[in-house]
């Protein structure tokens, strides 16, 4: 197992990410440090880093330089963006830097931020013809992507940390002075001339990611990360409303905000609102990737240029099982026969063929024993946790609350669709009783982990479902489980259901 850590040394915040990997196999972000250097304060228009705001970097790159040491981490990667680039004096802080860490700090130009963050855009979400937008504190790094690719890229001053200082009082923002921003913003982006034309929008940065978790406070979505979550215009409109009318000190109050981007969280809101109306986009959705993760991707897939993980989706899920152990040929079989036995159900009209059910069945029978990692007593209810926390890169969140409690109600219980909450739709309890119980029959039929039934068939027959396994020698163990488990299935059919041998 190797282990890289990147250093992003923002204009707003410091930040290192630790990621174990193996080449061509798992990997995971084992270990995270930040902190609010706010490194850009005090700029101005000359552009200089002020003595404060170098003592802080100098001394917070040395506690991250000691914790690699300490953590035996050899393959360091730091980074500056824009503040670092821009800084007249910049050599001054990177001198000391060296002199304290013995890093060669990379400072990286305006294409080179927003190569690694449409690079982590890219992997982190399924955009393949749309626009990418990171946030930063000092600037904003902007991409236009066609088939996966990146087409067009612009780095423009327009950071959280740099618009509030430049446009906004510093206690109360009005009305004037925001409308001042919003023009300033809208003027830069349609400079572009490419900006728009496609209804999709995706977003980084841990400004839209703090919005985003405000959003999801107010709607009373789920508390598992905004990893995949779409926040609207109007909902955004709502927050610039509610920040706008407290004072900067109060904003860090606002639920889901973090206390030291209050005061830099209205300018934000207001640059990507402008952004969003110049491209006509309804929603972005978001990620909590970030430059970070480009640049480890770039070293994780060594290589590959651009850096692509070809299938966002499935490489997402099995690199969870893969992370606990659990990618192998149970696993595997579960799946095979839970989608044969939908696809029969399906062919004989017993229930409504849907793509979306079949995959969201399909990715839960991959993690559905990943929580055995953590115990095998409750592992369902361990397998749950572990797919939430994970948060499944490519997915919405929606989707991953489905995954996850397919998963958790794949050996007993009463499904519930309460966890849900804001995300639930029409439909939801009768479609988790049908694909838990599913997964249910299919994990029984494989209770042997040996592959015996190998195959599923499915008729209709006097008034019953009536399921024909075929196995390559005795099945009685795995008929005698599986007609056990039945009853979930049995009642998501309205019909009794029997399990024989073929």
């Amino acid at each position: 197992m190797r282990r890289t850590a990147v250093i992003d040394l923002g204009s707003n915040s410091f930040r290192l990410v630790v990621y174990d990997w193996d080449p061509g196999g798992p990997w995971t972000l084992s270990d995270e440090i930040r902190e609010p250097v706010r490194i850009s304060a005090g700029m101005g228009e000359k552009s200089l880093l002020q003595p404060d705001a170098i003592e802080r970097a100098v001394s917070t790159a040395e506690v991250f330089a000691s914790f690699c040491r300490a953590s035996g981490i050899d393959d360091v990667l730091p980074v500056g963006t824009s503040a670092i680039r821009d800084a007249h004096n910049r050599d001054e802080l990177l001198d000391l830097i060296h002199e304290r860490t013995g890093w060669d700090v990379r400072v990286l130009s305006g294409a080179e931020e927003a190569y690694y963050g449409y690079l982590a855009v890219v992997n982190s979400t399924t955009l393949a013809d749309g626009f990418a937008l990171d946030m930063g504190g000092g600037s904003i790094q902007v991409s236009r992507v066609e088939q996966r690719r990146l087409r067009e890229a612009e780095s423009l001053p327009l950071g959280a940390v740099r618009v509030s200082e430049g446009f906004l009082s510093e206690d109360e923002a009005s009305a004037k002075e925001m409308k001042k921003l919003t023009k300033h913003v809208t003027d830069q982006i349609e400079r572009l001339g490419w900006w728009g034309g496609s209804p999709r929008l995706a977003g980084i940065g841990g400004s839209i990611r703090n919005l985003a978790a405000a959003a999801q406070k107010r709607a009373g979505y789920p508390d598992s990360g905004v990893q995949g979550f779409s926040l609207t215009r109007e909902t955004l409109a709502e927050l610039v409303d509610e920040l706008a009318g407290r004072p900067a000190s109060k904003r860090g109050k606002v639920p889901g905000i973090k206390p030291d981007r209050g005061d830099v969280i209205l300018g934000a809101a207001l640059v990507l609102a402008a952004a969003m109306d110049a491209g006509g986009f309804e929603s972005i959705e978001v990620t909590e990737a970030g430059l970070r993760e480009g640049v480890f991707f770039e070293r994780f897939l060594d290589g590959v240029h651009p850096a692509l993980i070809d299938d966002v989706r499935g490489q997402s899920v099995d690199n969870l099982a893969r992370r606990y152990g659990h990618s192998g040929a149970h696993a595997k079989h579960v799946e095979h026969l839970s989608l044969e036995l939908y696809d029969g159900l399906a062919d004989a009209d017993l229930v409504e063929r849907s793509a979306e059910d079949r995959d969201l069945l399909a990715r839960a029978c991959a993690l559905h024993d990943i929580g055995v990692a953590v115990h095998y007593d409750d592992h369902h209810k361990h397998s749950r946790y572990l797919i939430l926390s994970s948060g499944l890169p490519g997915f919405d969140q929606r989707e991953v609350e489905l995954i996850s409690l397919i998963a958790r109600y794949h050996r007993k219980g009463e499904p519930d669709v309460s966890p849900l909450g804001a995300l639930a739709r029409d439909g939801d309890q009768e479609r988790l009783a049908l694909l838990a119980g599913i997964i249910r029959i299919a994990e029984q039929l494989e209770r042997g982990r040996d592959q015996t039934v190998r195959n599923l068939r499915v008729a209709s027959e006097n008034g019953s479902v009536v399921v024909r396994a075929t196995a390559d020698e005795d099945d009685a163990v795995a008929i005698w489980s599986a007609r056990r488990a039945a009853e979930l299935l049995a009642g998501a059919l309205e019909r009794p259901l029997e399990i024989e041998n073929a």
